[in-house]
């Protein structure tokens, strides 16, 4: 697995285990089973591939305070750093990184929904 480089002057990305805690595609695939929880994609998939939702933070700030809890979560745990980097920028006090994201909660098998389309 790859390392991703964060400048040391961003704040720290605290990251929890699955214990403790998508794209639409993704997520309507099936997701974590949480009382609260919402799917804002911080990437979306093009025919170029995939580039970052350039109104993430708009949508993430229109739903939940700078002071919520919030644990960012997707697939495996690499795009959700990313967005818990750009949360904590803009200055989200409360935000931590599903770590092993969506594939480790799976694997535990913990509860999780999935949505049926007719």
């Amino acid at each position: 697995m790859g390392s991703i480089e964060i400048q040391s002057s961003q704040p720290e990305v605290v990251t929890v285990d699955v214990l403790a805690a998508k794209t639409v595609e993704e997520f309507q695939k099936g997701h974590v089973d949480s009382e609260k929880i919402i799917n804002i994609a911080y990437m979306f998939n093009t025919p170029e591939g995939r580039v970052k939702n350039p109104d993430f933070l708009k949508e993430v700030l229109s739903l939940c305070k700078k002071e919520d809890h919030l644990i960012v979560g997707c697939q495996s745990g690499v795009r959700s750093v990313y967005a818990t980097v750009d949360l904590l920028a803009e200055g989200f006090k409360d935000v931590s990184n599903m770590g092993g994201g969506y594939l480790d909660w799976i694997k535990k098998e913990f509860p999780i929904k999935i949505h049926v389309t007719k």
